[in-house]
Formats: C-alpha cells, sequence, structure tokens
C-alpha cells in the first residue's frame, strides 16, 4: 500500500496533502517513539498526579464531612449549655424575686412594729406628759386658789397639807362633774 502511495506520488506531481514515502515511514517511527516515551514514563506519572489530586480532593472532602459533624455537635452542645444556663438565670432570676419579695415582707413586718413601737412611746409619753400637766396643773390652780381664798379671807393659808388636801378634793369634784357631763 505504501509502494503504491509512493508511485502514485511519482507518477503525479507532488500532493501537498500527501507526504513523500520515507517522510511518512520516519514520521511514523518517531511518532512511534513518542507515543511509546509517553506511555511508558509521562502517562504513569500524569495518571500518579491525578489520582494524588483525586485522593487528596476526597480526603479534602471526607475531612469537610468530619469537620462538618464535629462543628454541629459543638453547636448542639453549645446550644444545650446555652439553654441550661438561660434556664439557670430564670431559676436565679425567680429566686432573686422570690427573695426580694420576702425581704420586702419582712422590712413591711419590721416598719410595721417599729411604727407600733413608735406609736407606743409616743402615747406613753403623752399620757406621762398629761399626768405631768396634770400635776403641774394642780400645782399651779392650788396655788392660785390658795393665794385668792386668802386674798379673800384676809389671812395666809401657808399650811401646805391642808392646801394639798383641800386642792385635791376641790379638783377630784371637778373631774368627778366633768366625767359626769360627758
Amino acid at each position: 500500500m505504501i509502494a503504491n502511495l509512493v508511485a502514485l506520488a511519482a507518477e503525479e506531481e507532488q500532493n501537498p496533502l500527501i507526504p513523500a514515502g520515507p517522510e511518512l515511514l520516519v514520521g511514523t517511527i518517531a511518532f512511534a517513539i513518542v507515543f511509546f516515551f509517553f506511555w511508558k514514563k509521562l502517562l504513569p506519572n500524569i495518571n500518579k498526579v491525578l489520582e494524588e489530586r483525586r485522593a487528596a480532593i476526597e480526603g479534602g472532602i471526607e475531612e469537610a464531612d468530619a469537620m462538618k459533624v464535629e462543628a454541629q455537635s459543638v453547636l448542639e452542645q453549645y446550644k444545650a449549655q446555652l439553654a441550661e444556663a438561660r434556664h439557670e438565670a430564670a431559676r436565679l432570676r425567680q429566686e432573686a424575686q422570690e427573695q426580694g419579695a420576702t425581704l420586702i415582707a419582712d422590712m413591711r413586718a419590721e416598719g410595721q412594729r417599729q411604727r407600733e413601737e413608735i406609736i407606743a412611746a409616743g402615747h406613753s409619753q403623752l399620757e406621762a406628759d398629761r399626768k405631768a400637766a396634770s400635776q403641774a396643773l394642780r400645782q399651779d390652780v392650788g396655788k392660785l386658789a390658795t393665794d385668792l381664798a386668802g386674798k379673800l379671807v384676809g389671812e395666809s393659808l401657808e399650811d401646805h397639807a391642808r392646801q394639798s388636801r383641800v386642792i385635791d378634793r376641790f379638783l377630784d369634784d371637778l373631774e368627778e362633774k366633768a366625767e359626769a357631763t360627758r
């Protein structure tokens, strides 16, 4: 077949699309050598690099999946801790409100007790002041009555014991009349 092509080429003018026989033979041998070199040396290296790249990509994907699973578990842990912290905060807030209510109730009770003590002390003081004023008034009224009676009678009524009895009797009578009219 090559001979036919060579003969055909020799008979005709040189066709630029069909190379000459010796060129075709040399080209085919060179192509076979280059192809054999690529097939034995370069193709395994290329396949090895491609396999390493595929393994790295698959390993990266597996690692990313593992990290995603780990991140999801960490997220769940954080969510659980956050829920627990919120629950604890709500519990502490409730306890604080209860303690505040108890403290307010205690303070109110203490304030009420102190108010009652102050009122009782005020009543006691008023009663003591009233008695002291009554006693001072008795003495002043007695003295004035004695002085007035002494001026009316014309002699001094300096007997103290007698004055006290007369004054006390007079004031007691006045108090009895005042109470009877009420």
